[in-house]
């Protein structure tokens, strides 16, 4: 399949213009998208000289309009592969021109291309069938860190509401580059690269001159890095300021961030209210809400397995199980108030477990309870020899040590 002539000369039309111009909002690397289709109906193939090469400013541009040109083809004839080996041709023919330009009127054009890469990418090797090759986002990350390289090492200075222009800084772009390279490292699982991002970023304080869309994606990726590593306070911050700045009509991206802000919140003893789990149609969790906050193991344990596939995939199975403490804790503080002492025997905790059809010895009534003690849910002692657990005459369940 080939491009009608008026298509490449409407293409070669714009990219002149938009070179000559210098124009970052009339880049035909922005629009039209080489995702997007073009129409080509009408008569005839393309001849040779339609692609000749196309000079601005005495420059050459060829390498640009070559494989954009490629990139749309492959589009058309729904060939992934091709797709992706014409838009990484173009990324680092982008990537060439960004180095040999002055200022950063060429920035949005690049975050497109970025953008592109990533997806082609992930076309391409979803396209083959096997779940395991990501050798092309492999490949694209290569190119993203060289456009990253050349964004972040530029000499002109950062001013803050910089506009695109022939003097401005290519340090603009750095921020959206950064948060596509994250999606890529959580995908091919190399979460240990993204380190490599953080500190010039943030040494520098590029995050947090971004436009507020890049600032927002960017917590929520470090969000999500600060919940890998238990960093659980700086998660919830995290989370907290992308959820509160994300656009209100987003709402995709608000239950993106909820995902992961709203385990760790669990875990820190923070229950959603029922109007939220509602709005946002967070069926998961509700079980696992109720049960924390009424102590009803089976009621949790229930939600947990219910939902496992979907937690496991999100990441966040394990970062719920340990909010499994939390309702243990509860569970005991209800026993404690039908009891109506301090001191407790083991086997009406025991009673409690089989009442709610998950029976339990002894031993592992004591485990637990020795648990909650060293997590300081609980404040008192056991009595191995008796069998009992004595709880403190002052605030036995402090409500301090599970609401943080």
């Amino acid at each position: 399949m080939t491009l009608p002539g008026h298509s490449i000369n409407t293409i070669k039309t714009r990219l002149s213009n938009a070179i000559s111009a210098k124009d970052p909002r009339n880049s035909i690397c922005r629009r039209p998208s080489p995702f997007a289709k073009i129409d080509a109906t009408g008569s005839g193939g393309v001849a040779s000289q339609q692609r000749r090469e196309p000079q601005v400013d005495g420059a050459d541009w060829s390498n640009v309009l070559n494989p954009l040109l490629d990139a749309h083809l492959a589009i058309q004839s729904n060939d992934p592969a091709q797709t992706y080996e014409a838009q990484s041709s173009l990324h680092s023919a982008i990537n060439h021109a960004l180095g040999s330009s002055k200022g950063n009127w060429l920035i949005p054009a690049l975050h497109v291309v970025c953008r592109n890469t990533h997806r082609a990418a992930a076309l391409a090797d979803e396209s083959t069938g096997n779940r395991n090759d990501h050798a092309r986002l492999q490949n694209a990350v290569t190119l993203l860190q060289a456009s990253y390289s050349k964004t972040l090492n530029d000499r002109v200075e950062l001013r803050p509401n910089e506009a695109f222009s022939e003097e401005g800084s290519k340090k603009i772009g750095v921020l959206y580059i950064v948060n596509q390279l994250f999606s890529m490292y959580f995908r091919l699982n190399t979460l240990r690269l993204c380190k490599n991002l953080l500190k010039p970023v943030e040494s520098r304080g590029i995050h947090e001159s971004g436009t507020m869309g890049e600032m927002v994606t960017y917590r929520y990726y470090v969000g999500r890095l600060n919940m890998f590593e238990d960093q659980y306070d700086l998660a919830e911050q995290n989370f907290d300021y992308a959820l509160r700045h994300c656009h209100r009509s987003a709402v995709a991206n608000k239950k993106k961030i909820l995902n992961y802000l709203i385990p760790v919140k669990l875990l820190r003893g923070r229950l959603p209210t029922s109007k939220l789990l509602h709005k946002y149609s967070f069926d998961e969790f509700v079980p696992l809400s109720n049960g924390m906050r009424t102590g009803n193991l089976m009621e949790f344990s229930d939600g947990l397995r219910k939902n496992q596939d979907i937690f496991i995939r999100r990441g966040t199975y394990l970062l719920l199980e340990k909010c499994k403490m939390i309702c243990y804790r509860n569970l005991f503080k209800r026993v404690y108030k039908i009891v109506g002492k301090e001191q407790i025997r083991l086997d009406c905790i025991a009673q409690s477990f089989k009442w709610l059809g998950m029976p339990i010895d002894l031993d592992e009534v004591e485990c637990i309870l020795a648990n909650l003690i060293f997590k300081q849910f609980i404040r008192g002692y056991l009595s191995h020899e008796k069998r009992i657990l004595v709880l403190s005459k002052k605030e036995p369940f402090p409500t301090s040590k599970v609401i943080k």
